[in-house]
């Protein structure tokens, strides 16, 4: 059954830049009664909310949080319930990258940075309001945002690959629980997409039929798939071949097709990703995005 945004709450990660300020402004767009704003960046937060104020009535709410923080994500889901209640749509987009070969990551900086605001924040984020939403009794969506690596092992990617398999195998796992207890009116929604032109993943080389998406293509499809509460979308089509025939193929005839012939392990080759600026998550970090 796909639902309505307007005169409902919603509110995005990763939201002040990217496909985050893409969901916020098509809810604006569509009606919504409340748009709550989180990110890290406090300036481009600003400029945001701003900016869709401008775009029409809905209720602007941006809230500077730290999502790799427990604390910060627990503190701040709790005030944005007394200031504006649970959220009916949740989208769960903040996400950061890490380009280069597993030993080089740095434990902390690189390691558990990416574990954190990939992996963790959207389940602390989605267990700070599910009770909320599930209690309510009304419908709610929840978008998880992983990504095409979270299927396909990737060299120069390995620990944000693992970051988005964590994501898939748990968004998936939550879904089926809501359906099983009797709480299906929270559907939950998985992102899978290939590259997108976010600058992200500047440098990366899309595999063999699978050209850099652009983000405002991303998020209709996506958006259109959370509202009627389909379970995944993967984007673009080749993305699910490719989860197909790793699936049926042995491993070194995979390893042929991937790495000869669609070229997805040579797809980071070149990356370079966003460059960091002094406001950025994380500047003094190389080879680093914000917001998925």
């Amino acid at each position: 059954m796909s639902i309505s945004v307007a005169g409902r709450v919603v509110l995005i990660t990763g939201a002040a830049m990217g496909m985050g300020r893409l969901y916020a402004e098509r809810a604006v767009r569509e009606g919504a009664a409340s748009v709550v704003l989180w990110d890290l960046n406090a300036e481009a937060l600003e400029d945001t909310a701003a900016q869709l104020r401008e775009l029409g009535a809905s209720a602007i709410h941006p809230f500077a949080v730290d999502v790799a923080s427990l604390p910060d994500i627990t503190a701040t889901a709790d005030q944005v319930i007394r200031e504006v209640g649970v959220p009916d749509i949740l989208i769960n987009n903040a996400g950061i990258v890490r380009g280069k070969y597993f030993w080089e990551h740095a434990p902390e900086a690189d390691i558990d940075a990416v574990m954190q605001v990939n992996t963790l924040a959207p389940m602390q984020v989605t267990r700070a309001f599910l009770p909320g939403m599930i209690e309510r009794r009304t419908p709610a969506r929840i978008l998880n945002v992983a990504s095409a690596s979270g299927t396909l092992s990737v060299p120069k990617m390995s620990v944000y690959t693992a970051s988005k398999w964590a994501v898939i195998g748990w968004s998936d796992s939550m879904r089926l629980e809501l359906t099983e207890s009797g709480n299906g009116h929270v559907a939950v929604t998985t992102l899978i997409p290939s590259y997108i032109k976010t600058g992200m993943f500047e440098g990366a080389r899309g595999p063999l039929m699978t050209p850099l998406m652009e983000p405002e293509y991303v998020v209709d499809k996506a958006w259109e798939a959370l509202l009627a509460g389909k379970a995944r979308i993967q984007l673009p089509w080749t993305v699910a071949l490719g989860s197909a025939l790793r699936n049926v193929l042995p491993q070194p005839a995979w390893d042929v097709v991937a790495g000869r012939v669609f070229k997805v392990y040579q797809s980071m080759d070149h990356f370079t990703g966003r460059k960091p600026d002094s406001s950025d998550e994380a500047a003094e970090a190389t080879k680093e995005s914000t917001q998925a």
